[in-house]
């Protein structure tokens, strides 16, 4: 008897398909399961079978020569496909995968099938996030809708996401599976013809071919029974008539010339979060959370959820009693009988949470969207999957470390002080120079008082596995390769700041193996340099690493002699350098001074301070730019360098007649420099601005305004509160010392007797 075969179309993630997917393999006991997946993933099914393997988790495909052409194919519990290589591992049925291999995909091409959905397409494939390397994600095509709304709308739904949900994936009792398979399948023949003959993704007929000629492979094998798992929309095309009308020559030579290359395949935790569609995952689904209920909750489907998600509000502080789970499991449940619905489903129980749970407040539903509707589940796979030696180093030092990787966002406080919390800091310093951005530092108050801690936060991204196969070309070990990544960038590096901030990441990393390196060429470029801007930038990461140095235990020491060698150039070269701005070259210099100038004050040295300030006096001495001259003096203000009667007196030049109203402007506008606390506390310089503002002619007011209002406008309200009443009060004794006293102008005698009988009432019978 010739073999039978199963077409068996399912939507790639959904508890509904799972369920029925699993009832048909235990109806036909198959000798040979064939799943739409790439071809080159076969190796590593063998692995599902291990107990540590807990879903969500993801299949791995990756060209050997060139990591980052790579595709992820995730798997949740209730994803029919998952069921299906669990089933046939332990029936011991032949298992294995039938799709286009990933190695017959071009490099950085995006797999159709992570653009598609049970309607459009997918084997599931989830090609690298494009933010793990910081690029932003591609546009995602629109799935293939039409012929399926058309076919909800029939049914009396609004779309086709709810009508599969509705009909497959929240399907309960004991409908005979191949029946509905067969439905689906006839369904989707009309679906395909409905929507024409030209493919959404032109790579479908390629995949579909493959598919075909996987399945003709196997018949002819001793299987009595064979039975394919597909996305419903294949489903048409890979019958037993299907491969009549599609002969075997045609497909192979279509086939004919793809690209081969060594693939790898492995398997790497996965979360639910990526699973969703909103990651942009072509084949998510919009409830992965509530799936997984479905799937693992056999009775009292709607009574189980709302007590979820009461419990859930009640850990955020909110109020959920039970009473109000109760009223809420009878409104879903009212809400499906009204709509001729058998069970409620997700719709019915967020319309009854939100009016009898959260009280018709929507803040809430995010929450129980995020933590329960999504979920923020995290897979795991066993160890002796196959890994790269730098994931295995990582693994190792997650362990050591206690540093667990979490699909949740938390907080850590490191005390470099200590060695552990050390250890840590430059695990997290190391995985960022890989462009592996497990911690990202977030800024902490404590850190403009100390230089001991540091404050993280940590997410890990699935994606991150793609990274660190990409990586491991440059070392087996994290350091190594973070190391070896460094020393590649300084040699390429031709920007000076950009290798000085290089620097300090290479020592809070602690690799004093590419410390060498990159101080080597800093001294090439600098040796070259005649750009002071560019110097300036490069002095606040030196010094930064001068003020870290001696708690982080860092080669700090090697810095140093960097450091004065660069602030002598810049010193020399300053005066030089600001001799002739036009006024957007002149903000810039004024930033790069600014920046240097509090980087240089953090670290307390007398020496490398008193050149720095005497270059800045004598720049402020210098007919140059009006707002690099004025940011001079107030920096040496600030810095005690200067006598308040000395930045008075050069203020008073500065805003005299003979100046210029343009550069007097731009001096005031250095000099005050996004603070008037220098006004609040000296009313001799408020003095002066005072008396230059109010004699302005009001064409030249008019013209000067825009930069006056702009440079005020940095002021805190405290402060411009502060100044006005100054002024105010100055012009109040001005008044009072000519004689005039215009509050008792204005005082009438005979309205104040008006209040005096009040007055006398409240003192009466405020009296003991």
């Amino acid at each position: 008897m010739p073999p039978a075969l199963h077409i068996l179309g399912v939507r790639h993630h959904g508890p509904g398909s799972a369920r029925l997917v699993h009832r048909a393999l235990e109806a036909l006991r198959p000798t040979a399961v064939l799943i739409e997946g790439p071809a080159d993933g076969t190796e590593a099914i063998a692995l599902a079978a291990e107990a540590a393997m807990r879903p969500p988790v993801a299949l791995l495909v990756y060209e050997q020569a060139r990591p980052r052409n790579a595709a992820i194919y995730p798997f949740a519990e209730f994803s029919p496909e998952w069921q299906a290589i669990r089933w046939s591992l332990t029936a011991g049925a032949a298992v294995r995968f039938m799709d286009l291999p990933r190695s017959a995909s071009p490099p950085d091409a995006q797999d159709d099938a992570n653009q598609g959905d049970v309607r459009s397409d997918p084997p599931s494939p989830q090609s690298p996030p494009p933010q793990a390397s910081g690029t932003p994600q591609a546009d995602q095509p629109p799935p293939r809708r039409g012929a399926l709304d058309l076919l909800a709308q029939a049914a009396g739904h609004d779309d086709g996401e709810h009508w599969w949900g509705r009909l497959i994936e929240e399907l309960r009792g004991d409908s005979d599976p191949l029946a509905v398979f067969s439905a689906v399948n006839a369904a989707m023949a009309e679906a395909r013809t409905a929507s024409g003959t030209t493919p959404l993704d032109p790579d479908e007929p390629l995949r579909e071919a493959h598919m075909r000629r996987a399945i003709r492979e196997t018949l002819k094998d001793d299987h009595q029974t064979v039975v394919v798992l597909c996305g419903a929309w294949h489903a048409p095309v890979l019958g037993l008539d299907a491969l009549k009308s599609f002969p075997a020559a045609a497909d192979n030579q279509l086939l004919k010339g793809l690209p081969k290359a060594k693939s790898v395949a492995t398997w790497i935790p996965w979360t639910y979060q990526r699973l969703a569609a909103e990651s942009g995952y072509g084949a998510g689904i919009h409830s992965p959370g509530w799936y997984h209920h479905l799937w693992s909750t056999r009775s009292h489907i709607c009574e189980s959820w709302l007590t979820k998600v009461a419990r859930l509000l009640r850990t955020e502080g909110l109020d959920a009693p039970p009473a109000g789970v109760i009223e809420a499991v009878r409104l879903a449940e009212g809400l499906a009988a009204l709509r001729g619905r058998t069970l409620a489903g997700l719709d019915e129980l967020e319309e009854a949470t939100l009016a009898i749970l959260c009280h018709a407040n929507p803040v809430p539903l995010r929450v129980i969207r995020d933590k329960l509707i999504i979920s923020d589940r995290l897979g795991e796979v066993p160890a002796n999957a196959p890994a790269v030696p730098l994931q295995q180093d990582l693994t190792a030092l997650q362990k050591s470390l206690r540093l667990k990787p979490t699909a949740d966002e938390s907080q850590l406080d490191l005390d470099q002080r200590k060695p552990l919390d050390l250890s840590r800091s430059h695990l997290l310093h190391r995985l960022n120079l890989l462009n592996i951005p497990w911690g990202v530092m977030v800024e902490d108050r404590r850190r403009q008082t100390s230089t001991f801690h540091e404050l993280w936060q940590l997410q890990w991204k699935p994606e991150f596995a793609v990274d660190l196969i990409d990586a491991a070309r440059w070392g087996n070990t994290v350091q190594e390769a973070a190391a070896n990544r460094v020393i590649d960038r300084s040699r390429t590096a031709t920007s000076l700041p950009d290798l000085t901030l290089v620097l300090s990441e290479v020592l809070l990393a602690d690799l004093p193996e590419a410390t060498d390196a990159v101080l080597h060429r800093i001294e090439s470029l600098a040796a070259v340099s005649a750009d002071v801007a560019r110097l300036l930038e490069a002095i606040p990461p030196l010094a930064q690493v001068l003020r870290y140095g001696n708690v982080r235990q860092t080669r700090s020491q090697a810095v140093e002699p960097m450091l004065l060698s660069l602030l002598a150039r810049a010193c020399a070269g300053l005066l030089p350098a600001c001799a002739s701005l036009d006024d957007d070259a002149a903000e810039a210099m004024a930033s790069s001074i600014a920046a240097a100038h509090a980087a240089l004050m953090t670290l307390e040295r007398p020496g490398m301070a008193a050149d720095w300030l005497a270059s800045l006096r004598a720049l402020g001495e210098t007919d140059t730019h009006g707002r690099v001259a004025g940011q001079a003096w107030r920096l040496l203000l600030e810095s005690d360098q200067a006598h308040a009667e000395a930045a008075a007196t050069h203020l008073s030049l500065a805003l005299s007649p003979g100046g210029g109203p343009e550069r007097a402007a731009a001096w005031l506008e250095g000099f005050l420099g996004g603070s008037g606390l220098v006004l609040v506390h000296d009313e001799r310089l408020l003095g002066i601005v005072d008396d230059w503002l109010s004699g302005l002619p009001r064409d030249i007011f008019d013209r000067l305004c825009p930069i006056i209002r702009r440079t005020f406008s940095t002021f805190a309200k405290a402060e411009r509160r502060k100044i006005g009443e100054r002024i105010r009060l100055s012009q109040t004794d001005s008044s009072r010392s000519s004689g005039g006293h215009p509050a008792d102008e204005d005082y009438a005698p005979e309205r104040g007797r008006l209040v005096e009988p009040i007055i006398a009432l409240l003192l009466a019978e405020n009296r003991p």
